[in-house]
């Protein structure tokens, strides 16, 4: 029980660090979006970011499903 919540710490700690970042997000439809990461739940259910750039345009601010996303990356300072 103790590593679970140093390991659950451990990632909010990271998502937390990871606000306002560029991501890239690779989605199961095989299309490749750029954002600003904003934040997520402990699952990884939902992604909120601002500035998603599609093929269509940008979105200001967006919501991601959890399970349309491949995986996601950014570099942390």
């Amino acid at each position: 029980q103790r590593l679970r919540a140093s390991l659950r710490e451990r990632s909010l700690r990271v998502v937390a660090a990871a606000r306002g970042i560029p991501t890239r997000f690779s989605l199961r439809s095989g299309i490749r979006v750029d954002a600003e990461f904003g934040a997520s739940n402990l699952e990884f259910s939902a992604f909120q970011v601002d500035f998603l750039r599609t093929p269509l345009g940008v979105e200001t601010a967006a919501l991601i499903r959890g399970s349309d996303v491949l995986d996601f990356a950014f570099s942390l300072p």
